[in-house]
């Protein structure tokens, strides 16, 4: 077989509180990686407690790439993300260290390895339509509209993701084509060779009870707090994409009084398993990623062994 002469990169996926980032950060202590965040809440500047960004502490010990880059009153698209990420890979990989991707938000790491379809710009004219419409019934009913007329985008895309509903419904009347059918059509090929790692678990129970366990740690460090300074801005609103955060968009509710504190924990909880949920459904489509069981012992071992064989010089391939 020839040998593959681009770059390494690795890709360290897996659903929120699996222990991503501290996995990330032992194998940079272990191998010559530099890290790049995969994750649509943590680009934003000021999300910090409910969005579980990496503390100063471990992030002046281990940098990550692409946290703190927007405000929270700027969208940042899929596409915003491969164009940042290409730029901190080849900086990276400039500088002779190995860039790893670390995060959970798939449609990130799927737009840097495929590349993007050529589908239409936005048009702001049909965005408003369904925007109004959207305020008249509801995101949920637009999701169930979509899922008539695009089962596979639906499917990917949560009832209460107002951005990617929107713009799958968008493409669909701009085009006339489902945009499922249009995406993934670019024969993009990223120029590194990748390895994948996803966390898996195979026991759901112990995520769920860490997911728990984390957001009542939030709130102990001052979570609502966070948002309360967020609200007196006075820019920002729940149909922007970082408001629409998970855990943010429950905290919002409840300081506007539309749900008691006791629903809100509940709900915050409730949304981040969903979002696990879906996590690690697209992760099983992922189906050259080598699957490590995060709740397993030797975590860091099985990684590692992965690491060594898949850096290792051409001339032992």
């Amino acid at each position: 077989m020839p040998i593959d002469h681009r770059p390494p990169a690795i890709f360290l996926m897996g659903p929120t509180a699996s222990g991503k980032t501290a996995l990330a950060c032992a194998l940079s202590d272990r191998f010559p990686c530099e890290l790049i965040s995969v994750d649509s809440a943590l680009v934003y500047r000021g999300l910090d407690i409910g969005s579980a960004k990496p503390g100063a502490t471990t992030l002046q010990r281990y940098p990550h790439e692409l946290i703190d880059i927007r405000d929270p009153a700027e969208p940042y698209s899929a596409a915003d993300f491969r164009v940042d990420a290409l730029a901190a890979m080849q900086r990276i990989t400039g500088r002779g260290h190995v860039p790893l991707l670390v995060g959970g938000t798939g449609l990130y790491f799927r737009a840097l390895q495929r590349g993007l379809s050529n589908l239409p710009e936005a048009d702001p004219e049909v965005r408003e339509r369904l925007s109004a419409e959207a305020a008249s019934v509801g995101w949920p009913a637009m999701h169930a509209r979509l899922r008539d007329l695009d089962p596979v985008a639906a499917a990917r895309i949560g009832p209460n993701d107002a951005q990617r509903i929107q713009r799958a419904l968008e493409v669909l009347q701009l085009t006339g084509r489902p945009m499922s059918e249009q995406q993934g059509a670019s024969g993009y090929r990223l120029p590194w060779r990748v390895l994948k790692l996803a966390l898996l678990p195979e026991d759901r129970a112990p995520l769920h009870a860490r997911i728990a366990t984390r957001f009542d740690a939030m709130l102990a460090e001052g979570f609502l707090d966070e948002v309360r300074g967020l609200r007196a801005r006075g820019d920002l609103h729940p149909d922007l994409p970082a408001i629409r955060a998970v855990g943010y968009r429950q905290a919002w509710e409840f300081l506007d009084g539309q749900i008691s504190e006791s629903e809100f924990r509940d709900r915050g909880v409730f949304a981040t398993r969903q979002l696990a949920k879906r996590q690690i459904t697209w992760l099983r489509s992922e189906l050259d990623a080598r699957v490590l069981d995060p709740d397993q012992p030797g975590l860091e071992s099985r990684a590692a062994d992965a690491l060594t064989w898949f850096l290792r010089p051409a001339s032992e391939i």
